[in-house]
């Protein structure tokens, strides 16, 4: 599955859309940077690349790692207070002197456009709606484009984290489409990993460990979907290292009907994912729609 084509697609729909609309003000995305993490600048890049690639605005803000809880806070709060804003991200991670919980907790939940106020988890949780999580709604609307088919299949994912392996299991298990799996989440406590992943007409791999799943985890014909972004030294890299997901691709890739690569799948789903975000956000702002 070609992330990056979905992902580009999604985009020029999406300035289709707001050529349309013209008379309006565009959607507008405010991201906080904090600290020289090399990863972080990366990402935070290409969203700003992708606002422009779709016709939104965009802001970035930076702030040295020293910046303190408050001034952070106080950042939030004067976003939260523009009218001309309509999302607000807040690039993890965050330095050892902030409290994480505390600085999602403050992002508007109308603005929340990476999903992870409890506001929004709730509602994602009653399946009303809300802003997804940008990972697993990247994933969803990637399986939307390829008609993969998910009514009663087993699903299983790997990690259960809040940004990834929870609401995803949630989105896979509810009743829409893409959805009504059943779904198995597995973590660093399942027992017999492998046999469970073999049963998976779809695995989810969002574990953080490079080349987790193996070829003999993975049943003929399954859908692999490979969340994992890992940083390893490879000294014939202009860079110093290469990524690598948490799939052993060349390995499971033949086995499977249908498997996303590293780089160049989830990773642009996340930000084409985010901008759906956004706009909706801008759809609210602007009363096209309810929140």
């Amino acid at each position: 599955m070609d992330g990056k084509l979905v992902s580009q697609t999604i985009k020029e729909k999406l300035r289709e859309k707001l050529n349309e609309n013209s008379q309006w003000r565009r959607p507008h995305l405010a991201a906080i940077l904090i600290g020289s993490n090399s990863a972080s600048e990366t990402y935070v890049a290409s969203k700003i690349r992708s606002c422009e690639e779709a016709g939104f605005e965009s802001s970035l803000f930076k702030f040295e790692s020293g910046i303190s809880q408050k001034e952070l806070l106080d950042k939030i709060k004067e976003l939260n207070q523009n009218d001309k804003v309509d999302g607000i991200l807040v690039q993890l991670p965050l330095p050892s002197q902030i409290d994480e919980l505390a600085i999602l907790e403050a992002v508007d939940p109308s603005k929340d456009v990476d999903g992870f106020h409890p506001v929004n988890a709730g509602k994602l949780l009653q399946g009303v709606p809300c802003y997804i999580p940008a990972t697993p709604y990247g994933i969803m609307l990637l399986l939307e484009h390829y008609g993969i088919p998910t009514e009663g299949k087993h699903a299983v994912i790997i990690g259960r984290s809040n940004i990834v392996g929870k609401p995803m299991s949630i989105l896979l298990g509810r009743n829409s489409s893409p959805g009504n799996c059943t779904v198995t989440v597995l973590h660093s406590r399942s027992k017999d990993i492998a046999g469970m992943c073999r049963q998976a007409d779809i695995v989810v791999a969002a574990i953080g460990k490079p080349g987790f799943v193996k070829a003999n985890m993975v049943k003929e014909g399954a859908v692999v979907i490979d969340v994992g972004i890992n940083r390893i030294e490879d000294p014939a890299k202009k860079s110093g290292f290469r990524l690598t997901g948490d799939v052993d691709y060349e390995a499971v890739a033949p086995k499977c009907s249908y498997i996303t690569p590293v780089p160049g799948g989830v990773g642009p789903m996340t930000i084409a994912a985010l901008m759906m975000n956004t706009y909706r956000a801008w759809q609210v702002h602007n009363n096209m729609i309810k929140n």
